[in-house]
């Protein structure tokens, strides 16, 4: 996928769903993978030229493992012109050392989402970009029904009360198979997520589950992705 064609389905994105005003402060929460980088470069580029005015920049929040390198995407930021902050935690100690979680991935992304938040606020920014995609959208839909017994899945657009923070999914219409392409085409620096308990979690069951799916009926993910725009789900209308 080119660089247009992502900017065209980012745009279409933030305007269907009125993700950003004039003047908006926005901060890119960046992981390394390949979502987030993509994501970063999509709102650089329509930075540019985009109706409403907006001001960006990145924030990874550093888990404490000792062998993540963020210096390449440090230098993806700079040649972006895009400020870039590093949060220091010790979220990994706590969650693999202190309590030996057996299921950390829940505990990890409250923790960090805080953390990114507190980060964001003290920054003066009023938005967040999540780099959620239209495959994250159908899986989580699909963990909803399987583990919760609900239809549900996240919102385009979130208003967190407590921190009076903007969760904005610009990426929502955009499939994981044209951001590993996108990625590969422009030689985005993707940074391995460190954790051990990367690629062995109830998502990753789940997202090999709907890929099965989608090959024995074909077009059932975007079937999937209409019942979710078309139901009733708060925030989808």
């Amino acid at each position: 996928m080119k660089l247009q064609q992502v900017l065209s389905v980012v745009r279409k994105a933030l305007e269907d769903y009125h993700m950003i005003d004039d003047g908006d402060k926005i901060a890119v929460g960046i992981s390394g993978g390949k979502d987030s980088l993509t994501l970063l470069y999509a709102l650089s580029g329509l930075r540019r030229f985009y109706p409403q005015k907006f001001e960006l920049m990145a924030v990874t929040v550093d888990l404490g493992f000792q062998n993540l390198d963020l210096s390449k995407i440090d230098a993806l930021c700079a040649e972006l012109h895009v400020k870039y902050e590093i949060v220091k935690t010790d979220i990994a100690q706590i969650i693999f050392e202190d309590r030996k979680e057996s299921n950390p991935c829940s505990l990890c992304a409250k923790m960090r989402k805080g953390a990114l938040n507190e980060a964001v606020k003290a920054a003066g920014f009023n938005k967040i970009a999540y780099a959620h995609h239209k495959d994250d959208v159908v899986e989580t839909m699909l963990m909803s029904l399987i583990y919760e017994g609900r239809f549900h899945t996240f919102s385009p657009v979130t208003y967190l009360d407590r921190t009076e923070l903007t969760v904005i999914r610009p990426l929502l219409y955009m499939h994981e198979a044209d951001v590993v392409g996108f990625v590969n085409k422009y030689n985005l620096p993707v940074v391995k997520s460190p954790c051990p308990a990367d690629g062995h979690t109830k998502r990753e069951y789940v997202k090999q589950l709907l890929q099965q799916l989608n090959r024995e009926n074909p077009g059932v993910k975007e079937r999937m992705f209409t019942a979710i725009q078309t139901g009733s789900l708060k925030g989808w209308k």
